[in-house]
């Protein structure tokens, strides 16, 4: 038997992505075909966008339990959410949780550091990079977190709810995101995560400067290892 994992959706693109590898990857630990059950719940991201645009973490997080207590009486045993961003909520909100919770960050710094990196860029929107929700599970690692320039972060921003969120992937996008990477290499970093689930969608390992740190797949995989736990 294995556990019935849950997915708290944000934006469709980096769920979908998440949902896609716990199915397709799961067939390596399960056999062919197989993988664990999994529910998803999808609030729609203007009701996300709202209170994170006012800085709301309480209300984001209330959104989340919502979502987990619907997906506990459809029966799952641990929860993912896909979106780094609400990940500065989920703090906030485990101990109330009816269910468990996988964190991103925690799942990608713990990579990081099998990996012996030092010092990472890491991008996302606006919210996530100038927030500590990476920072703060890097550090005890030794794992120095560095984020793009105010005006970088800004475009990331803008590129990621006005495009990638909507499933475009424009060659400008990418040679643009590709440059930021660049200047984080330049700054002294060995890696970079990908710390919007849209952004590997955009950039391989193959298109950065950089290894990639690829949060949603990181997240998906790391939910696999505990069904089958």
């Amino acid at each position: 038997m294995t556990r019935h994992v849950g997915i708290v959706g944000v934006s469709a693109e980096g769920a979908a992505l998440c949902y896609r590898t716990v199915c397709v990857e799961g067939a390596a630990l399960l056999g062919r075909h197989a993988h664990p059950e999994v529910t998803m719940h999808t609030f729609s991201l203007a009701d996300y966008m709202r209170p994170i645009d006012a800085g709301d973490w309480g209300a984001v997080g209330d959104l989340l339990l919502a979502s987990a207590a619907k997906l506990q009486k459809a029966g799952v045993d641990l929860l993912i959410s896909p979106d780094n961003t609400v990940h500065q909520a989920i703090d906030l909100v485990r101990d109330r949780s009816p269910l468990p919770w996988l964190h991103i960050a925690q799942e990608v710094a713990a990579v990081a550091a099998e990996r012996r990196f030092k010092r990472v860029l890491v991008l996302g929107t606006r919210y996530l990079m100038e927030s500590p929700v990476y920072a703060a599970k890097l550090a005890p690692r030794g794992i120095e977190a560095v984020i793009p320039p105010p005006e970088d972060r800004e475009r990331i921003n803008a590129l990621t709810l006005d495009e990638l969120v909507y499933g475009q992937f424009k060659a400008s996008t990418r040679s643009y995101f590709k440059n930021v990477i660049a200047d984080g290499q330049r700054r002294g970093c060995d890696a970079v995560v990908l710390g919007c689930t849209e952004f590997p969608l955009l950039i391989s390992e193959a298109d950065s400067p950089l290894p990639t740190l690829d949060s949603t797949r990181i997240l998906a995989r790391a939910a696999l290892r505990e069904a089958v736990r």
